[in-house]
């Protein structure tokens, strides 16, 4: 799927990855925020190799791959 879709299944919940990701169980996810949260705006975060969670930021080789997938 193109970068349009992993969107969209960011957006109904569901963790996205690439294929092209060099490391294993490397995904995606969005939070959006509640009262509670000192952020106020949805965001992405990544789950790298390493398990810990770190923000975000899409390439340009992310946002012009076919190659998403939902996990």
């Amino acid at each position: 799927m193109d970068f349009g879709e992993a969107l969209d299944a960011l957006r109904a919940g569901q963790k996205v990855s690439r294929e092209g990701w060099n490391g294993r169980g490397m995904w995606l996810a969005l939070q959006v925020p509640d009262e509670h949260s000192k952020m106020r705006r949805p965001y992405i975060y990544m789950r790298p190799v390493d398990g810990d969670f770190v923000p975000w930021v899409a390439s340009q080789s992310d946002l012009l791959a076919n190659d998403w997938l939902v996990v």
